[in-house]
């Protein structure tokens, strides 16, 4: 019975978390240099891995580094 809860735990821990933060990684490095069928496998693994990517998008920031503007 143990070793069944351990497997339950450790397929949601992946599920959640180990494989949704390699997505966004994934999405991070390829983002806008993908094809068309690459950006639809992209689509496909932010649907299938929702519940997790709604988890680690509040401790992620993805937005611009800052110009420098040189005078």
């Amino acid at each position: 019975m143990y070793i069944t809860l351990l497997l339950y735990a450790v397929l949601a821990g992946a599920y959640l978390l180990v494989v949704p933060a390699a997505t966004y990684a994934y999405l991070k490095s390829r983002w806008y240099v993908a094809t068309s069928f690459e950006r639809g496998f992209m689509y496909f693994l932010m649907f299938f891995f929702f519940p997790g990517m709604f988890l680690l998008a509040p401790f992620l920031n993805f937005r611009p580094k800052r110009r420098q503007i040189e005078a």
